[in-house]
């Protein structure tokens, strides 16, 4: 095996000293064509399995149970590796979730969640954006609070929310600051300073308000920039609960609201346009005394007209009296000794007999009646719902398959609204998942209009527009290294049929002169001249009779020699 090595090696030496300029510069360029067709198929193809959500182990059973459960949620494949490294399935996952982890509160504590963004990338991207932002902010405030008078240390941690297509659905900025007043300080117990740190960072964060801002003092864990304590403050902060109140209620409801349909038509179909809910917002006790008449039938809210049977009152009892009476009847005269003053016609009619008759009907009604004593709380008034379903879009494709194209080079896509029964069937799911009722005026509205979808075509259309490109890069390689190899080929066939043509064209002039020669020396030796030969030809004839003589001797030998010389040609 080592001397087949070193043959060839010494066969590919004398070849490439035997190639001309033109030869070596076309092999060069085959060998350099190769190298770069692999290392861009390797660079194309190359894509890592799986990507680490931290550069760092999470050496923390009880963390990392807490992170894989926190993802399995959100049904999330996780990879956990021997050592501790935790991984996901692709980038963009990991970029979003590690930036989720931490708004949670689920960053371990052994790694520092930003040590990716400490290395050089040749790309930029909103969550890197977003979180050196964090950093900077959160390292500027705390330098700022460092710097005052009376604390000592401070800890700052600021929540940015990703950004969404409707401001009712945004979620605020938020922050939370612990600091640690140094021994003998009052910086943490006057209300004056404390408002001053406020001030100071909401100043700093941009879009930061009061109420979404936390001040703790470290060494009592109280929040200080609480100002419960003022009737003034008190007013403040029970409109600001009520606020927040009708905020998780209205957060609440669009949840419920966005959960149900959601599963249905995906998250990029459904939006809410308004979530508005009117409470009432008064603490009061009322005694009311209400006569009211009775309902025998509700009205039936489904109906057009009113069917309802109200009655004013119900009878309870029943009397019929009928009396008569008989007897004489009785003139007044007046006081006895004097004369009566009645008028003729009454005194002729004195002791005759007189007859009275009465009838009539008691009945006794009941009136409804309630007397109540309430204590009023806040409670909904009526709740304003707005939905909008986007319908479904697809690619239109040809007879074979193929997708249609525009002149643009884009897509070519048809667009399917949402049947009028689907959105019945909408506003009835709606209606069930915020609690309609009718009697509150409840509003709801689901609507079918389409989104706008360029910027989403336009990137689907580019990528495709790309990954034919690189087919075709790829596919441009391969043919071109195909033709490079093809020219090679044929150049290295000519060469050799040039070299085997100079050889026999050779070999067939050594043949002639060797005959001359022999024919020469034959002519010679019957014409009995003695002939003399040169040195070269008399080697050359002992070469030639001790090759015939070892042909003679040892054939097997000889045809082994002659096949090697044919395989090495």
């Amino acid at each position: 095996m080592n001397e087949w090595f070193k043959k060839t090696a010494q066969n590919l030496k004398e070849m490439w000293q035997k190639w001309s300029i033109v030869q070596k510069l076309i092999l060069g360029a085959i060998v350099v064509v190769i190298i770069v067709a692999i290392v861009l198929l390797a660079t194309l193809s190359a894509k890592p399995d799986t990507v680490r959500l931290y550069n760092q182990p999470v050496t923390d059973e009880v963390q990392r149970s807490r992170i894989i459960s926190r993802l399995e949620k959100d049904n999330v494949e996780v990879y956990v590796s021997s050592d501790g490294y935790i991984s996901v399935k692709d980038r963009a996952t990991a970029a979003r979730y590690r930036s989720q982890l931490i708004a949670e509160g689920y960053e371990p504590t052994n790694v520092d969640v930003y040590s990716l963004l400490d290395t050089t990338s040749w790309s930029r991207n909103d969550f890197d954006d977003k979180t050196k932002w964090l950093r900077v902010t959160q390292a500027a405030v705390k330098e700022h609070l460092e710097q005052l008078s009376g604390i000592a240390r401070a800890e700052v941690k600021l929540v940015l929310p990703d950004e969404t297509l409707f401001r009712s659905e945004q979620r605020p900025v938020t922050a939370s600051v612990i600091l640690y007043a140094e021994p003998n300080s009052d910086v943490l117990t006057k209300s004056s300073q404390v408002k001053g740190i406020q001030h100071l960072i909401m100043t700093s964060v941009e879009g930061l308000t009061e109420e979404n801002l936390s001040i703790v003092d470290g060494s009592t864990n109280e929040e200080i920039n609480d100002w419960e304590g003022m009737a003034e403050a008190d007013r403040l902060t029970n409109i600001q609960k009520q606020q927040r109140l009708i905020l998780k209620l209205e957060t609440q409801y669009s949840s419920q609201v966005l959960d149900a349909l959601r599963a249905i038509y995906t998250d990029n179909r459904v939006r809410i346009a308004n979530m508005k809910i009117d409470m009432d917002m008064s603490e009061r006790q009322s005694t009311e005394l209400k006569y009211t008449p009775f309902v025998m039938k509700e009205d039936n809210k489904d109906t057009s007209y009113d069917d309802s049977d109200i009655r004013e009152s119900a009878l309870v009892s029943e009397e019929t009296v009928d009396i008569t009476e008989t007897g004489t009847g009785y003139n007044p005269e007046g006081p006895a000794g004097t004369s009566g003053q009645n008028p003729p016609v009454i005194s002729d009619m004195s002791n005759m007999i007189s007859q009275t008759t009465q009838s009539g009907v008691k009945r006794n009604y009941a009136i409804g009646q309630i007397n109540s004593a309430t204590v009023e709380s806040p409670s909904i008034d009526r709740v304003t719902v707005s939905v909008n379903v986007d319908g479904t879009w697809r690619k239109v494709y040809d007879e074979k398959g193929n997708p249609v194209m525009t002149e643009s080079g884009s897509f070519e896509r048809a667009y399917t609204p949402v049947s009028e029964a689907d959105l019945a069937q909408i506003t009835q799911l709606v209606q069930g998942a915020i609690g309609y009722n009718k009697d509150r005026g409840d509003i709801v509205t689901v609507t079918n209009i389409a989104f706008d979808r360029s910027a989403e075509f336009a990137a689907e259309d580019e990528a495709y527009r790309k990954a034919q490109r690189t087919r075709n890069a790829i596919l441009f390689s391969l043919i071109g290294v195909a033709a490079v190899l093809i020219l090679f080929i044929l150049v290295r066939f000519i060469s050799r049929e040039l070299e085997r043509r100079r050889r026999l064209k050779e070999e067939e002039l050594l043949r002639k002169q060797q005959a001359e020669r022999e024919q020469a020396l034959w002519d010679a030796k019957e014409q009995g001249v003695e002939v003399t030969m040169s040195v070269e030809e008399r080697r050359r004839a002992e070469l030639q009779e001790n090759a015939i003589a070892l042909a003679k001797e040892h054939p097997e030998d000889v045809a082994m020699l002659i096949r090697t010389w044919l395989m090495e040609e």
